[in-house]
């Protein structure tokens, strides 16, 4: 199997395993299972699993690819702190129904009914910020290099997708948060935040991915290698 070949399947690999976590939360605000449940079969895995491709594209000497998934994950964890500045400051002038990280803690830890403690707030957080990481990786391994409005829009479309999904359901204040209080402020809130997680993102990738290229190079280069003979 060509370099090119190997390289296109540890990054479709890594895709896969970087939209896991995200996932968890909205499937578990639908009803299908409890996100304590989810976090010990797909959530702590696909942490494991991330790791063992970072280091399995270091000893295969994919520095890109390797730099692309270590990059995301800055990226993604730097992001989130712009995010959580601009969250908390909504949460605290009445724009959000409730303290997300809190709330995702004491659900990790099936603590609804005792509410939260240091370790559930500890849970939460790591997650939330472990979920930042997450579309970090995503961004780096499908863009490459990007440009800082294609992070902006990155994060528009997360947070769309986070007030549509059955999250915003679960905590009754329906889709874009358009039950709660006036409206607009969940709105506003949620957008500011992924605004500044997408522009903080996609400005740090721009800077670290320098000539790495975006999935759809790496399609054509590893498509066009298996139409040749392997002779590796």
């Amino acid at each position: 199997m060509r370099q090119e070949k190997k390289k296109l399947l540890l990054v479709i690999i890594s895709l896969i395993i970087a939209g896991i976590s995200p996932n968890l939360f909205p499937v578990s605000q639908a009803g299908i299972a409890k996100l304590s449940s989810l976090a010990v079969e797909f959530l702590i895995p696909s942490v494991v699993i991330t790791l063992i491709l970072i280091m399995a594209a270091h000893a295969l000497k994919y520095d890109d690819v390797r730099k692309q998934i270590t990059n995301g994950i800055i990226a993604g964890l730097v992001g989130t702190i712009g995010l959580e500045i601009v969250r908390e400051i909504g949460f605290r002038i009445g724009g959000m129904p409730g303290d997300m990280p809190k709330l995702l803690g004491v659900l990790l830890l099936d603590r609804f009914a005792q509410g939260p403690s240091f370790w559930s707030n500890v849970a939460g957080w790591a997650y939330h910020f472990w979920n930042g990481a997450a579309f970090g990786i995503i961004f780096s391994l499908f863009f490459g290099r990007g440009k800082t409005w294609m992070g902006i829009i990155y994060g528009i479309i997360i947070g769309i997708g986070f007030m549509v999904s059955p999250a915003t359901r679960a905590l009754g204040i329906g889709a874009f948060g358009l039950q709660f209080k006036d409206g607009w402020q969940f709105l506003t809130t949620v957008t500011l935040a992924h605004i500044a997680l997408g522009s903080v993102l996609g400005w740090i990738i721009y800077k670290k991915n320098a000539g790495i290229p975006n999935i759809f190079v790496r399609l054509k280069k590893g498509l066009s290698n298996a139409n040749k003979v392997d002779t590796t």
